[in-house]
């Protein structure tokens, strides 16, 4: 089973009954912290931009505090050595667009001085002094970017119907993950509210080599946006509350419950199988000939006699790996599985012990990664956009 990082994949391994140590305390010092919330700062302006920060009168002064911030964290040492595992976009090594304009009689301190930064402590370039802070900000950037949507009428009906099919359970939401797929048409709560993807705009490469594009976002309260893809992305990373609204077409029921309850109790388990059948293809293909199921009893009592059952091939069996499930519709769990992977269905037929023939179809050609990772969309409410292909032995995208 992969290993799992974030936030998000802590919480699902944990409504997957897995066991998961907190993560540790911070040891930074709070000088550090301050450091690297000011960087984080500058990677907020360049996701929303799609461009570094630059220099000139003519910039806005926060623009021009994050240039002025984003040079000297390059040129300190020991800013670099903490910042740069963090530094997913390069930024501490892309060049500048345009260079600080020193005059001969004024220095770095009277410079940040001029700007707004508090040299005081330490020469610390992420403290400022006659600003507003950042929460003030960023709600004045969100009341800026959210306007009247003229044409709300058209969307409302579909936020009603949503709504309604939430309740009725023809939708569910599951929770966000980190930077996952946005496409058109796709529908999130965020901030409490719920989101429509109405439209994407030509999508582009930014400086940094990161695909983004231009979206048109409708707010269920009659407001909508302009804003760039890593932007949402980010929104939705941000706020821990954050879902996505499955649709109808694609929803096979709850699937993973997200509501613990103390009488929670294991429902099952999905299982991975291998044959250890001394048949000469499957011999020849061991590594990438699986059976998938879901059971709600124990797997090792489920393949005690798999020898003398066809629908083992009548061989022995090793359990590659399971995972166990919570309140869940195991009947459409293993549907979902199996109609996924039907084009890498094993065609075989054997004979039971009654001499008549049989055709196991649980067993498929694909790798034990391509299984991990159709799990993982299918948490995600993903599986949607991904097919399975045979020929690369891989998901691929619709």
């Amino acid at each position: 089973m992969p290993k799992y990082t974030t936030d998000e994949d802590l919480d699902l391994l944990n409504e997957l009954g897995v066991e998961t140590a907190p993560d540790p305390v911070s040891q930074r010092s709070a000088r550090e912290e301050r450091i690297i919330a000011g960087f984080e700062e500058i990677e907020r302006f360049v996701e929303s931009q799609g461009r570094l920060p630059n220099h000139g009168e003519d910039r806005d002064i926060f623009e021009r505090l994050y240039a002025v911030r984003l040079d000297r964290l390059r040129e300190s040492e020991e800013c670099r050595e903490l910042l740069k595992p963090l530094d997913s976009q390069g930024l501490l090594d892309a060049a500048a667009e345009t260079p600080l304009p020193l005059a001969e009689d004024l220095d770095d301190e009277t410079l940040l001085a001029e700007l707004g930064v508090d040299t005081a402590a330490e020469n610390d370039v992420t403290q400022l002094t006659h600003v507003r802070s950042r929460q003030e900000i960023k709600a004045a950037e969100e009341i800026a970017q959210r306007v009247p949507c003229q044409d709300f009428d058209e969307f409302k009906p579909l936020f009603d119907e949503v709504q309604r099919q939430l309740a009725m359970g023809e939708r569910q939401t599951l929770k966000y993950q980190d930077n996952a797929a946005v496409n058109q048409g796709d529908l999130f709560i965020l901030d409490g509210q719920k989101v429509l993807v109405a439209n994407m705009g030509e999508l582009f490469i930014s400086d940094y080599g990161v695909p983004n594009c231009r979206l048109r976002v409708v707010y269920d309260n009659g407001t909508e946006s302009d804003l760039l893809l890593r932007s949402l992305q980010r929104a939705l990373n941000k706020d821990k509350a954050s879902r996505r609204i499955t649709k109808p077409e694609t929803d096979f029921g709850p699937l993973f419950s997200h509501v613990e309850t103390e009488d929670d109790l294991p429902t099952g388990y999905i299982y991975v199988l291998r044959s250890q059948s001394d048949d000469p293809f499957i011999a020849e293909n061991r590594l990438v000939i699986h059976k998938i199921g879901v059971t709600g009893g124990d797997v090792k009592k489920r393949i005690v006699n798999a020898k003398k059952d066809p629908t083992y091939l009548l061989a022995d069996v090793e359990i590659v790996t399971t995972f166990k499930l919570a309140n869940i519709n195991r009947k459409k769990l293993e549907t979902i599985l199996h109609k996924f992977f039907d084009p890498a269905r094993l065609e075989v037929q054997l004979q039971d012990r009654f001499g008549i023939p049989v055709n196991p179809k649980e067993w498929f050609l694909v790798p034990l990664e391509a299984v991990e990772e159709v799990i993982e969309k299918i948490k995600e409410g993903t599986i949607d956009q991904f097919q399975y292909d045979p020929e690369s032995a891989s998901l691929t995208r619709l």
